[in-house]
């Protein structure tokens, strides 16, 4: 490998796919090469369950073949990582949890499946918080993923593993879920890209179920660009998803050029409010200003009822958590207890010890909120006011064409500091959890820093409105070099 390729790591996805084309490399030197990174410095992260280095070898060996003789799809040799939480066939599939630490995947998630056949490498599956419950990364059985901007502090959750890998260059790109803003809560946290789409505009199907009317796949990287190359992929009707919905998918990156002259930018009177960081709101409006300098115009629009997003999500989800997960009993797959007295036995000790403190928590909340005597006070009233969260936002976008505000209400903070306080834990992502609410697409960029750690400008956009979020992004990005920042470890 020649000296100018020692650097592949750290270019993007477009960069990569540029060089592979020109012959400046081979997908299998590429693929190399962040093995070995990952090798050198996942020990200090903990962002990998498991690396697939044997079948990414093979895979890049299978798209030279296909690149020499003309072939291969748009993704053909270029590497990513899957977060654990996406059934992959033959490969450990565990939701960061004990009850899955023994499942092999029979077959392959949607998401898996389309960015194989368009030739995408993948390296490994990502550590993540167990059943994506989490704002941190902490409650995942195979232990906490740390930040490559500060080892001490959180990358955020639940798709921590695959933010972290991303801002630390050992890939350039790595799928995630959000149920509440846990793509986009550890982007912010980690100086990445993270985008959300429109919830049926990806497929769920092989994806592990949390919370269905909220979970969502969608991708972390480091430039819009390369969001819109992989959501281009990812997105599109599934028959084998009942939410999936069958609405074309645009030509994302053919969009990302166009100007954001005229663009109307509404700014939420309610995310300035004492609970953000004064050093986080600073960077907040110069982001908005770099918007403005590019012709956007901003408005200011209210959400009434967005104070009410932490407690609705915090009914709905668990509701739906405790039925999903029912189905790990000990019985048909997953952790099973040792010499059960009898079936109840059983039940109870697998689901006891395959499971983690927060998933209890948040089963044992569902489970309440949806018994007898408590369904219309909790579940059915946190529905009604869900419906008043979402009307706010399709008034808003009468107005305007994008919300923009912060992601997080402050940096990454260290881990432990919050792991015991669930409450101050889930107000992490008061910002981000309306857009699961609603249904729509949301997106976090890097914007600035504040004493060293990353800080993530939150854009909302109307359903189906991808097109735009991404060439907002893209636009403040070719004026602005905070995505191209790395940790200084890993640089």
């Amino acid at each position: 490998m020649s000296d100018s390729q020692q650097d592949l790591f750290s270019q993007s996805m477009t960069e990569l796919a540029a060089g592979l084309d020109a012959g400046d490399f081979t997908s299998a030197e590429l693929t190399e090469t962040l093995l070995e990174r990952i090798g050198a410095h996942d020990d200090k992260l903990n962002a990998f369950i498991t690396v697939t280095a044997d079948e990414a070898l093979q895979s890049a060996a299978r798209a030279d073949e296909a690149r020499a003789s003309g072939r291969g799809g748009v993704l053909n040799g270029l590497p990513v990582l899957h977060k654990d939480i996406f059934c992959t066939r033959g490969v450990k599939t565990t939701c960061g949890s004990r009850m899955l630490d023994n499942f092999v995947a029979p077959y392959d998630a949607t998401v898996v499946e389309k960015l194989a056949g368009a030739g995408a490498v993948v390296l490994g599956k990502t550590n993540m918080d167990e059943f994506a419950m989490g704002s941190s990364n902490e409650t995942s059985y195979f232990g906490p993923v740390r930040n490559p901007w500060n080892l001490e502090c959180s990358p955020g959750g639940s798709s921590g593993g695959s933010a972290a890998a991303v801002a630390a260059r050992l890939a350039p790109a790595a799928t995630g879920t959000d149920t509440g803003g846990s793509i986009r809560q550890p982007a912010a946290l980690t100086g990445t890209v993270g985008i959300k789409p429109t919830y049926g505009r990806v497929s769920r199907y092989g994806m592990i179920a949390f919370a269905s009317s909220l979970d969502q796949a969608g991708v972390i990287t480091r430039t819009a660009e390369d969001a819109a190359r992989l959501l281009g992929v990812m997105a599109g009707f599934d028959e084998r998803d009942s939410t999936s919905i069958d609405e074309p998918v645009p030509d994302y990156i053919a969009g990302l050029d166009r100007p954001i002259k005229g663009l109307r930018v509404g700014i939420v009177r309610q995310h300035f409010d004492a609970g953000l960081d004064a050093d986080c709101a600073v960077s907040i409006r110069e982001a908005i200003a770099v918007l403005e300098s590019l012709g956007a115009t901003t408005v200011e629009v209210d959400l009434p009822n967005l104070d009410l997003s932490v407690p609705t999500y915090y009914v709905v989800a668990p509701a739906e958590c405790s039925s999903n997960l029912s189905r790990f009993d000990g019985v048909r797959f997953g952790h099973r207890a040792d010499e059960a007295e009898d079936l109840m036995d059983l039940y109870c000790r697998s689901r006891g010890e395959g499971f983690g403190d927060e998933v209890k928590r948040r089963i044992m909340t569902g489970t309440y909120v949806l018994s007898a005597g408590y369904y219309d006070a909790y579940y059915l009233k946190a529905q009604q006011v869900r419906h008043l969260i979402a009307d706010d936002f399709r008034s808003a976008f009468a107005d305007v064409d994008v919300i923009a505000g912060p992601t997080s209400p402050t940096p990454a903070f260290r881990l432990g500091d919050k792991i015991d306080d669930p409450i101050t834990m889930y107000l992490n992502d008061i910002y981000t959890i309306g857009a699961n609410l609603a249904g729509l697409p949301g997106m976090s960029i890097p914007c600035g820093f504040v004493n060293g750690l990353p800080v993530g400008l939150h854009l909302v956009a109307a359903h189906f409105a991808e097109e735009t979020l991404l060439r907002c992004s893209h636009q403040f990005q070719q004026h602005t070099d905070w995505h191209k920042a790395c940790p200084k470890d890993f640089a």
